[in-house]
């Protein structure tokens, strides 16, 4: 179904990972070391790529960012598989462009279900996207380049970040669920946490500047994008 790599120095987890995807009909490579495991994932131009943090030469974040930074690699989906579960810890790790983040122990079932939404996301973004832009407000937003202004200022945004934003937009003034977000954006059906819609959405406010403000909070609800922009008093 999917070419995965699999980056963790733990032999055991790295077995059981390997037996599973395997049995769910997946092609795996696995590596040891991170120097390893980015030179795989490089050459050989997996869908995804489970990532362990703690490698014993080059970092996971390390081996995030560099994938992440190369035009030729970025579109490969990351895994963060780490015993790390701060919430900073999942801030930093999508904020360097993870496509989604599990905390050791965690149940094998549930990594799969997310692998598998994962996969279906990346082939639904391959029909391409309206060629419409956007501009509300000091908002600019170009869905075929990707690409996202704040009045004159270019704003870098993670592929995941972009798509939470253009689904608000496209429903802006109707009031969307985590749940939904999670199903639409993620592309998760399972009974998940919430927390990496609040995590996202926190970071593509700080991200957006003063045009934070266009996504509103509705408490107990969710999220919902402003009907119009507020004035500007320049």
């Amino acid at each position: 179904m999917a070419r995965i790599v699999v980056i963790e120095d733990e032999r055991d987890l790295q077995k059981v990972l390997e037996f599973n995807l395997r049995q769910a009909g997946h092609e795996v490579v696995t590596s040891l070391r991170g120097r390893e495991g980015l030179e795989i994932a490089r050459t050989s131009r997996p869908d995804l790529v489970l990532l362990d943090l703690m490698l014993p030469d080059l970092s996971g974040t390390e081996v995030c960012k560099t994938l992440k930074s190369d035009p030729r690699t970025r579109d490969i989906a990351v895994i963060i598989l780490t015993a790390k579960g701060e919430e900073i810890d999942r801030v930093v790790g999508f904020e360097i462009g993870a496509d989604d983040y599990v905390v050791k122990p965690f149940s094998v079932r549930e990594l799969l279900l997310r692998i598998d939404a994962i996969l279906r996301r990346g082939r639904r973004e391959t029909t391409p996207p309206p060629s419409a832009p956007i501009s509300f407000g000091l908002l600019r937003l170009d869905r075929e380049a990707h690409r996202v202004w704040i009045d004159t200022t270019e704003i870098e945004l993670t592929p995941l970040e972009f798509k939470l934003l253009v689904t608000l937009y496209d429903r802006k003034n109707r009031v969307q669920t985590r749940s939904a977000l999670l199903n639409d954006v993620w592309g998760i059906e399972a009974d998940v946490t919430t927390r990496t819609v609040d995590t996202h959405v926190k970071r593509l406010r700080e991200k957006l500047g003063i045009a934070g403000d266009y996504i509103e909070t509705v408490r107990g609800v969710g999220y919902r994008f402003a009907e119009k922009p507020p004035e500007v008093v320049r």
